[in-house]
């Protein structure tokens, strides 16, 4: 069973960038898929993106298309997160997630069985 933990989190400006990274232990990482997901004041869980367990496929919501970038380091057991060009819709608690059983990338909070505490980020306007 795999422990994820978020760190890399914090209070920027719009049109800054901010990385953040996923550590994850107890487990073998690179069975997983990994997510990262987001969640705003008073909204739902949203999907950010995902990537494959070799770190060959990604994809993205279309709100961060362009913007964020998802790798993984399997030697590392490590997942980030590269977000660019930040607005202030972007405000939330990011979380990474863990997917041992999928066939592909699911943007649905359900198919991802492990959950890291999540990590702030605000993005100042």
């Amino acid at each position: 069973q795999v422990q994820l933990v978020e760190s890399g989190g914090g209070l920027v400006q719009a049109g800054d960038s901010l990385r953040l990274f996923c550590a994850a232990s107890g487990g073998s990482f690179s069975t997983y898929i990994m997510g990262w997901f987001r969640q705003g004041p008073g909204k739902e869980r949203e999907f950010v993106g995902g990537i494959t367990r070799s770190g060959s496929t990604t994809r993205y919501a279309d709100s961060v298309k362009g913007r964020f970038t998802i790798s993984r380091d399997n030697a590392k057991n490590s997942v980030y997160l590269q977000m660019d060009s930040l607005k202030p819709e972007d405000t939330a608690v990011y979380y990474c997630a863990a997917d041992r059983w999928s066939g592909r990338t699911s943007s649905r909070p359900d198919q991802y069985a492990f959950w890291g505490q999540g990590t702030q980020v605000t993005v100042a306007s």
